[in-house]
């Protein structure tokens, strides 16, 4: 409909997806590697030893997730731990005898929160975090307390959000099944790829030659399909035709919607209003960023909803001479000026925390959704929303607060 109203040409749709490609392929890598492993049925192996862990409490296993989640998804991109730790769900879920869709939904709340934790933990957070030149030092000092505080709301609400799950119990451990890894060679030269992998997710950047997530991902993805073709326990052909195209899919459509808000001007006409609204009341205009960019990441993926509401808020505070025209330099190497940073620190909040509140709010979400159609129960919006809703209320207002 774009190119046929003449918003964008051809040429111009494409380019916005080009401009997305780290992320498709970000995503596209992990789900290659996820996928190569199934025949070992690894997934199924840890599931088990999660439940054994947890004794068969199922609040010990909500407790669980947030504790085992948590650290990773501070160091990782959250859709990326999704990919990585979903398939574990939906087995540990057969064995306690639960729906696995809560806690598929509970993977992806905290998933999405502990991306505050770090300034590299979440996409959006690093995207506005880079646009302001914030260093990770930096970040740790001034916000990552709104992390934390976001995960302990998290763990107040699991009683109210998963009551089946928290008062499950199951008493007979002695009869759980107890999957055997198959191709154990195979899953221990895998398994030195992935801890590649992950080492080169959090310092490739630092290297003297920079090596981004998304060469990383795709790297490891051609390892494992390599190494799943030699062993022949599967074929390039089957992996390739189980990645869940139609999330890639969803993603390059979205940066092409968002393309369109650039071409036609409401981007910017929407920077107009925000100084209209605001002014320069800086208190008054962070409380109402959160809460918009809150409302708006849980209708709009985070990723593109900040690429395009960075330049958006940059241009406000040119226009509202609280910054210089060189903060709308592309090339911008300086700091914005300190009373203005709590606008980008409650873009971050409520871009990051907003993406709790529906099905299609994050990239992590989406993830989810498709890892659980794969195993045939499909996550619908309002399903989501039940939980969603309550959990995006709560964080949003106890961060308003703080």
């Amino acid at each position: 409909m774009l190119i046929f109203l003449h918003v964008l040409t051809l040429e111009q749709a494409i380019e916005y997806i080009g401009q997305s490609h780290a992320t498709l392929a970000l995503f596209f890598g992990v789900m290659v590697m996820v996928r190569a492993f199934e025949p070992t049925k690894i997934f199924e192996y840890l599931a088990t030893q999660m439940v054994i862990m947890a004794k068969g409490e199922g609040k010990r296993l909500l407790l669980g997730i947030v504790a085992i989640v948590t650290p990773i998804c501070a160091v990782l991109p959250n859709a990326t731990a999704v990919m990585l730790l979903a398939p574990l769900i939906p087995p540990i879920a057969q064995e306690i005898n639960v729906n696995f869709v809560p806690l598929l939904i509970l993977m992806v709340f905290v998933a999405n929160s502990a991306g505050l934790l770090t300034l590299v933990g979440d996409p959006a957070t690093f995207i506005v975090g880079s646009s302001i030149n914030m260093s990770f030092l930096d970040y740790l000092l001034k916000l990552s307390l709104g992390g934390v505080v976001a995960i302990v709301a998290i763990v107040v609400m699991l009683p109210f959000l998963f009551p089946k799950t928290w008062n499950k119990k199951l008493d007979d451990l002695a009869h759980l099944p107890h999957p055997v890894i198959n191709h154990p060679r195979m899953l221990a030269i895998g398994g030195v790829i992935v801890a590649l992998v992950l080492a080169m997710f959090v310092v490739g950047e630092m290297l003297p030659v920079p090596v981004s997530p998304a060469a990383i991902a795709l790297l490891g993805a051609a390892l494992c399909l390599l190494l799943t073709h030699h062993s022949g326990i599967d074929t390039v052909h089957n992996i390739l035709r189980d990645v869940d195209w139609s999330t890639l899919v969803f993603f390059m459509s979205v940066f092409v919607l968002i393309g369109g808000l650039q071409e036609t001007g409401v981007i910017s006409a929407a920077s107009g209003l925000l100084g209209v609204i605001i002014g320069q009341n800086i208190a008054l205009g962070s409380l109402l960023l959160l809460l918009v960019v809150g409302i708006l990441s849980s209708l709009i993926p985070n990723i593109p909803l900040v690429v395009a509401m960075v330049p958006m808020l940059k241009e406000f505070l040119v226009n509202v001479n609280l910054a210089g025209p060189e903060l709308l330099n592309p090339d911008f190497a300086g700091q914005v000026p300190p009373e203005a940073f709590p606008l980008f620190a409650a873009m971050m909040f409520g871009a990051t925390l907003g993406g709790n509140g529906t099905l299609v709010g994050a990239s992590s979400n989406i993830v989810a959704a498709g890892i659980a159609e794969q195993h045939g129960k499909p996550i619908s919006f309002k399903t989501f929303l039940a939980y969603g809703l309550p959990m995006m209320a709560v964080q949003l207002v106890t961060i308003s607060i703080l």
